[in-house]
């Protein structure tokens, strides 16, 4: 049978009528293929899409570090747009949108790579399409360069620490110090496992090396910066993707605070708009990780020239900020995790905070509060999609609020 290709589905698999999911189509082609169950397998293009490009890397077909190879990036663009646009058109919202800000390839500076022991050795990479199978990326045309140098790495963690039955999950991020590296999954630590990982970051030149979470060696502190300051996170904490892309969603953070003298930055991290805004403004800067408020509070005062950073570690899902916490600021920077904060954000709403710079990687659970917002007396200012997840299915957006 011959299956014609309606649209792409929220994971970018093409979707035909049924539903059928087809994995590397596009909107109007016609495929043909084995039926399993509603998904499509053995494809083959009958007849393809003009916005068919050939993959730009080739182990695309395996990997399931990507979605969208097979597109031209000009219809990933207005996919990833139109992906918004339809969340916030489900709420009666329409708005303008700014030109999308897209992150090169080869620009990934961090990632989760899955590593296990073998006959002959050992492997690392990414999964497989739907699969839990590990595919070797050697060519990856998203990784940088310089993290690509964390694959021998976590092959040897595989080889020395992780048995044949499971896999280790190896997270590695650039740092101005080096490959900074966590391991989780692995055996349980004791003596001779610290020995042989501190071993392992002298014998790769790693910045530092934690084992579930736990610092196991530190050679150079794997500082990041954010405006001014300099941060050491603590391991596995959250940082944008890519250089490109976070400097993309700070402009439009940065133009939305424009003005405002005391700002509170909800989700904040370890930093990311807190420590650029405190060069303009006072901050308040709320995290649930206490960890990595400590390490915010603790870049802000090495810092020189920025006005005053205040740090709070507060579950901000279970204890919102109430509108008499809220009144002191008239600003305030959003950047919740995919749930979205749909607590915190009628707490904004009854303070009447005058502007809101959001942040969001869920355009969902982006659309529901914007509807909230919008229904509390604030309208949307300006919006830029960020795709800082190049070739995948994943949209990430920043959004500005002011008081209608």
């Amino acid at each position: 049978m011959t299956y014609r290709i309606d649209r792409l589905g929220h994971q970018g698999d093409g979707i035909a009528a049924g539903p059928v999911f087809a994995p590397m189509t596009l909107p109007g082609e016609v495929v043909s293929g084995a039926l399993s169950g509603q998904r499509l397998t053995d494809i083959r293009i009958v007849q393809p899409s003009a916005r068919r490009v050939a993959p730009p890397c080739r182990h695309f077909k395996a990997c399931g570090g990507c979605q969208l190879q097979h597109a031209d990036d000009d219809f990933v663009a207005a996919w990833k747009e139109d992906v918004v646009r339809t969340a916030l058109a489900a709420h009666g919202i329409e708005v303008p949108f700014r030109p999308i800000a897209t992150s090169p390839r080869q620009a990934r500076r961090r990632a989760t790579l899955s590593a296990r022991r073998t006959k002959k050795g050992a492997m690392a990479g990414f999964h497989g399409r739907a699969s839990d199978v590990i595919v070797e990326i050697p060519d990856c045309q998203l990784l940088h360069p310089d993290l690509m140098r964390a694959i021998p790495v976590a092959e040897a963690l595989a080889l020395e620490t992780a048995s044949r039955k499971g896999a280790l999950s190896v997270a590695v991020c650039l740092s101005g110090g080096g490959l900074d590296v966590d391991v989780t999954g692995g055996r349980p630590l004791d003596g001779p496992l610290r020995i042989l990982l501190a071993g392992l970051a002298e014998a790769h030149n790693l910045a530092r090396i934690a084992w579930e979470g736990e610092v196991i060696a530190t050679r150079r502190p794997p500082v990041q910066r954010f405006g001014n300051a300099q941060i050491v996170p603590p391991p596995g904490a959250f940082l944008q993707a890519t250089t490109e892309g976070e400097a993309a969603l700070l402009a439009d953070v940065m133009a939305a605070m424009n003005g405002a003298v005391r700002i509170v930055d909800l989700f904040a991290g370890c930093g990311t708009f807190t420590l650029p805004l405190a060069a303009q403004a006072q901050v308040h800067a709320v995290e649930g990780d206490a960890a990595m408020t400590e390490a915010l509070d603790v870049g802000w005062r090495k810092a020189a020239g920025l006005k005053q950073v205040t740090v709070e570690a507060r579950d901000l899902f279970r204890r919102p900020l109430r509108p008499d916490e809220l009144k002191r600021f008239d600003g305030a920077v959003i950047d919740p995790p995919r749930a979205g904060a749909e607590s915190q954000v009628a707490q904004l709403i009854a303070a009447a905070i005058p502007r809101i710079a959001y942040v969001s990687c869920n355009p969902v659970t982006f659309a529901r509060d914007a509807a909230a917002l919008t229904a509390g007396g604030f309208a949307i200012t300006g919006l830029r999609v960020v795709d800082q997840f190049r070739w995948s299915s994943h949209v990430e957006l920043v959004a500005d609020f002011g008081r209608t």
